[in-house]
């Protein structure tokens, strides 16, 4: 669904963390990113793909990334499930849906038979130089950081 391809620069994003606190692309110039968005805070997808993340996050800032997960929740809605399940990396609410739209993953979906609109899960893998260096579409929510590295090698 993203028109985004590998190679090109990442579009430059900014809102407001689980914390209120202000979060932009600009915040990681230099620094490696894996932006991942999902669809909603404490589903069992959601859930499985962020506990991956958290459980292999060592892993992730030794290959010198950072972890940024994006969806249209609530400031409040991302504080609870970072809570809940002690995520250590930023959940940017992006209310607006702009930061979805910039990357591509905000269209139609559908499931049992209904149409609607929502994000598509995909993750972006950004070098330090900004720019996309891979893109996995529909990750494996319960093996998400085995899938990242395997596409960095």
């Amino acid at each position: 669904m993203t028109t985004l391809t590998t190679g090109k620069k990442a579009p430059a994003f900014k809102g407001l963390d689980q914390n209120g606190n202000k979060i932009s692309f600009t915040d990681f110039k230099g620094k490696k990113i894996i932006l991942y968005f999902y669809p909603k805070d404490d589903t069992p997808g959601c859930t499985a793909q962020a506990c991956n993340l958290r459980d292999n996050y060592s892993a992730l800032l030794k290959k010198g990334f950072a972890v940024v997960g994006v969806s249209t929740d609530a400031v409040k809605t991302h504080k609870k499930f970072e809570t809940k399940y002690e995520l250590p990396f930023p959940l940017i609410a992006d209310e607006d849906k702009k930061i979805v739209e910039q990357y591509g993953v905000w269209g139609e979906k559908k499931f049992m038979g209904k149409t609607y609109m929502g994000i598509t899960r995909t993750t972006f893998l950004i070098d330090e130089a900004g720019k996309i260096i891979k893109i996995i579409e529909k990750p494996d929510t319960k093996n998400h950081t085995e899938e990242i590295l395997a596409a960095l090698k």
